[in-house]
């Protein structure tokens, strides 16, 4: 096999087999369900509870940044997107998008974090597919991938569930994953030792589902915590106030913002979860949450009022200010 991928490598014939037994089928072992048929049966036992489908891509630059790659990356943003609508992940799907040129020693250490991402949450590669683009079409690699999970029957998450005077949690420091990518390019002649917060949440989903009050869950991605605020209100009519000083963002973040002139709440995250739990519930979850691998600095950082604004934030100093939805792409190709 080449140092490099090349087009042979997606012409069907040897070099793209030996590149999926070799890489593929190689590193994944036990997490592969199948990579020899064109289609593959998932058992799943009658009656276990509702099946939950979602599919995403991931587009990342560089595709290696402090923290994880673009292939982990994959694995836990489709698991954390079946975990906040309470699903437990099972299965997902691996669609590769390789470029001509892509350095084989850089597929295998994507694929060993896709494989070691794929163990820690317990999911199996139930299918999969390869293309390779030529040169210059692809950024090196994307991928796309799609998730089966089940969850109970009875669970009642989602946007309709808020409610006036529901509070607002998120599950740790928020922007570690864009000011990490940003970092990692060294475009600016910036360097730091911050790391992706890119992780499973579904440790955290699982420690907020059986309580009373919950009301919603999401993973604040691209847009970051601004997204998913502005969601919830766009959906639902009300408020988010939120303050900030109980916001939680590291210094390093917030350095990098003041520098460039981001806003660290548009920043995109891959290992937290924002979540809304009626008021008589939310110490309750915040102590759930702290006591949980992930979610140790977990805050409470707002509720939702009936009020015309759209997202209000509290500032330190007493005053207040509108929150505004992201325009434009602040930070391209970060998930």
């Amino acid at each position: 096999m080449s140092e490099r991928i090349s087009l042979a490598h997606g012409n069907g014939g040897p070099r793209m087999r030996r590149l999926i037994e070799e890489v593929f089928a190689h590193h994944l072992g036990d997490r592969l369900f199948n990579c020899r048929d064109d289609a593959v049966v998932l058992p799943i036992a009658r009656g276990a509870g509702e099946l939950v489908f979602t599919t995403d891509g991931y587009t990342v630059q560089p595709l290696e940044f402090p923290g994880g790659n673009i292939g982990s990356l994959a694995v836990h943003g489709t698991v954390n997107d079946l975990a906040v609508c309470g699903a437990t992940p099972l299965y997902l799907s691996l669609n590769v998008f390789l470029e001509e040129g892509l350095e084989l020693a850089q597929l295998e250490r994507i694929v060993q974090g896709i494989h070691r991402a794929a163990l820690a949450c317990e999911v199996r590669i139930a299918a999969g597919d390869t293309k390779v683009v030529r040169r210059g079409e692809a950024s090196g690699l994307y991928l796309a991938t799609s998730g089966i999970g089940l969850r109970d029957s009875a669970t009642r998450l989602g946007l309709e569930e808020i409610r006036a005077g529901d509070t607002i949690l998120v599950s740790g420091p928020v922007g570690d994953h864009g000011a990490a990518v940003m970092l990692a390019r060294e475009e600016f002649g910036l360097r730091g030792d911050l790391l992706s917060d890119a992780a499973s949440i579904l440790p955290l989903t699982r420690a907020l589902l059986p309580l009373p009050g919950l009301r919603f869950m999401r993973d604040p991605t691209r847009g970051g915590l601004t997204a998913v605020l502005h969601e919830i209100h766009t959906a639902t009519g009300l408020t988010p106030r939120v303050r900030e000083a109980d916001i939680p963002i590291r210094a390093a973040v917030r350095t990098v913002c003041d520098i460039l002139g981001f806003d660290p709440y548009t920043l995109a995250c891959e290992g937290r979860l924002v979540a809304v739990v009626e008021a008589a519930a939310a110490e309750q979850a915040l102590r759930a949450l702290r006591a949980t691998p992930g979610g140790e600095q977990a805050a409470l950082i707002g509720r939702l009022t009936e009020e015309t604004s759209a997202v209000v934030l509290e500032t330190r100093i007493g005053g207040e200010r509108l929150i505004e939805p992201l325009d434009e792409e602040a930070l391209p190709r970060i998930c």
